[in-house]
């Protein structure tokens, strides 16, 4: 995605690519429902105990979305990127407190719509309710590939499958940011990589 483009301009070209295209008036219906939020690195839009109340759209950065286990831990769930999204739809849907932190490892600019503006899009505009729910779809698909991966797969493996399904996320994440994801460590993650040049056709 061309990152140059105003941010309203991206959300309208992301629709236009990835989903069912929309007509002028369900574009103005979409932007004059947004609002752009800037953000600091290290900075939350969403943090334990809160309610989601808004559904983010990446326009430039990076984010995590993570809990924090009983002895302090923090396990890393989903990361985004440009042309993104991040939202704890737990929460955001049932307008409960949430479980995870979401947090920008980068400085970032998002585009939020809140919980009530987007049932109305859903409401009046038909389409946004077939592609958001493409767009969720499409999210359940991939966390499920990666349960079934997190018990059946060896982390080698879980590896390299990171890295050919998400290169626009490993480019950008420091390894322990990966390695929390993959559920290892960063040193067993060093080993891994370590592994992977010494052998032939490795990268």
């Amino acid at each position: 995605m061309d990152t140059t483009l105003a941010p309203l301009e991206a959300l309208r070209q992301y629709f236009k690519q990835d989903y069912f295209p929309l007509t002028g008036e369900e574009e103005e219906a979409l932007t004059r429902r947004f609002t752009e939020r800037k953000v600091k690195r290290r900075a939350f839009l969403l943090q334990e105990g809160e309610v989601c109340r808004y559904a983010s759209f990446v326009v430039a950065g990076c984010f995590r979305l993570y809990t924090v286990d009983k002895s302090g831990k923090e396990h890393n769930l989903l990361f985004a990127v440009e042309n993104e999204w991040m939202t704890d739809l737990a929460s955001f849907y049932a307008e409960q407190p949430s479980r995870v932190y979401i947090e920008a490892l980068e400085p970032a600019t998002v585009l939020q719509i809140r919980h009530d503006d987007l049932l109305d899009l859903f409401t009046h505009y038909h389409k946004f309710d077939r592609n958001f729910r493409i767009l969720v779809e499409r999210g359940y698909i991939d966390l499920q590939d990666r349960l079934l991966q997190s018990i059946s797969t060896p982390a080698e493996e879980r590896y390299q499958n990171f890295l050919t399904q998400y290169p626009h996320w490993a480019r950008r994440l420091p390894n322990t940011q990966i390695a929390s994801y993959l559920g290892i460590t960063p040193e067993f993650l060093s080993k891994i990589r370590k592994d992977r040049v010494t052998k032939p056709g490795k990268a």
